[in-house]
């Protein structure tokens, strides 16, 4: 995506805030990782399609363009994958200086597996002609580039085509896993600007960086406008060894200072919690595996050392797990639906409440704002339309379709929009985003948040004195 998208976790967490970018993901079950098939949102199988050996990349072409023709949320126009496939290679030999490259033409297909033969032919001519101009690896990209484009051609940028290292790190963003780095929240404002917020205690917020700066350069070369995950690689590196970030005061560029960090093995967390005299506030910064887990135990802390009302806090959070979403929302929700998945053929199904609610946990403000999306949007929509939580900030941002992962027999995968998702109430918010109860305007920044300057957080915490009282 050209994200968006959260998005990635590298002991860092990614979560990238152009609004363009949105890779959000509201998956159903299970870590990429290691899995023939993974079900997301919506089920989808492709074991029947998998070689146990190692499979030709034109096979990947034909793959990726069967499952796009049928699993998408909307029909497919014959052709449509291909001639994103054409041309996205001839973009990318035009980028290496090959002039004239010639590719087979791209014919309409009566299916799709007729037009997945006419995939493989393509991206195998052009192997065959130009990959060994293109240097040692110039197979492995021009398939790259070819996944690529058949995936880019339905213009919907949630449908994509994800390397084994992009594979990698959303493996880690979900898992919360355990890798070298310094500790840190990292952001990407729409001017490319990169935003750090450190992880208290860890190595980035030791060494004195603070929340909302920005990073000029790491170890020397400059990171505005590079690709999130770019910076995030650079950033990232074995423990022990040393990076050094450049930056200065979102609010003042005339003081810079470099911080030389130790990276360390670190566990990111996705919930901080603390109590606010007699409020329970918790901030959750991804739907992750282990999200429910610790959602359910800050509240339960906060419930055992005397919480009166609690404040989740989704603000900047892009989503994730679908199953995190339910087991989250189904702490606060009884019973009934949480959320119901539409397919391109009308199937209908629903998540329902896990029975496992946690009592006595009223009132509740749940924070949101333009970066609250998908999985963040279902938790948030389900506690509104049971009238559950106060929703209070501005609208969200409005992604209401669900994704399904495939991976694929290059330990890539095909990340493909399957379904679109409405709120318990039917609601469908879709490029519409859920309106807030209380809307309280604020900049997104997220230097902003949990500071004397949050009026959101402010006007939560006046809400519910005034309900406790």
């Amino acid at each position: 995506m050209s994200v968006p998208i959260r998005l990635v976790l590298t002991a860092l967490l990614v979560v990238a805030l152009a609004a363009g970018g949105a890779i959000f993901i509201g998956y159903r079950t299970g870590i990429l990782a290691g899995q023939s098939v993974l079900q997301v949102a919506t089920t989808g199988d492709l074991r029947d399609l998998f070689a146990q050996h190692d499979t030709p990349d034109a096979y990947t072409a034909d793959l990726a363009v069967r499952k796009l023709e049928s699993s998408y949320y909307k029909p497919v126009l014959p052709a449509t994958p291909i001639a994103g496939e054409v041309g996205a290679l001839r973009h990318f030999l035009s980028a290496k200086k090959i002039a004239n490259a010639e590719l087979p033409g791209e014919p309409a297909g009566a299916d799709a597996g007729q037009d997945g033969a006419r995939a493989a032919e393509v991206l195998a001519f052009a192997q065959e002609h130009y990959g060994a101009d293109l240097g040692p690896n110039g197979r492995e990209d021009l398939a790259d580039a070819a996944l690529r484009g058949i995936m880019s051609s339905v213009h919907d940028p949630y449908t994509v085509y994800l390397s084994p290292r992009e594979i990698r790190g959303l493996n880690e963003s979900l898992s919360g896993g355990n890798f070298g780095g310094i500790g840190v929240y990292i952001y990407q404002l729409k001017d490319g600007r990169i935003v750090v917020q450190p992880i208290e205690s860890l190595p980035a917020a030791r060494s004195g960086m603070k929340p909302g700066q920005v990073v000029d350069s790491v170890d020397g070369k400059p990171v505005r406008g590079l690709p999130i995950d770019h910076v995030e690689e650079m950033i990232r590196g074995e423990a022990g060894t040393t990076v050094r970030l450049r930056a200065h005061s979102y609010y003042n560029t005339s003081v810079e200072r470099t911080y030389s960090i130790v990276r360390e093995i670190i566990h990111v967390p996705t919930v901080r919690a603390k109590m606010e005299g007699n409020i329970d506030y918790v901030r959750l910064s991804d739907f992750g595996t282990t999200s429910g887990d610790e959602v359910r135990k800050a509240l339960l802390a906060g419930k055992a050392a005397g919480a009166r009302a609690y404040i989740l806090d989704l603000r900047d959070n892009g989503g994730g797990l679908l199953d995190a979403a339910v087991e989250i929302s189904s702490l606060f929700v009884p019973q009934g639906t949480i959320v119901s998945t539409i397919r391109r053929d009308g199937q209908r199904s629903s998540e329902e409440a896990l029975g496992d609610a946690i009592e006595g946990l009223h009132p509740v403000v749940v924070l949101v704002n333009k970066y609250t999306a998908s999985a963040s949007e279902i938790t948030s929509g389900a506690l509104q339309d049971y009238h559950l939580a106060t929703l209070i900030g501005t609208r969200t941002f409005g992604k209401g379709v669900v994704q399904s992962i495939f991976p694929m027999p290059d330990q890539g995968a095909l990340k493909i929009t399957t379904a679109r998702y409405l709120t318990p109430a039917g609601r469908d918010i879709q490029h519409r985003g859920i309106d807030p109860d209380v809307v309280v305007p604020q900049d997104p920044n997220p230097s902003i948040i949990d500071t004397p300057n949050d009026r959101q957080l402010a006007a939560a915490k006046a809400r519910l004195r005034q309900l406790i009282r």
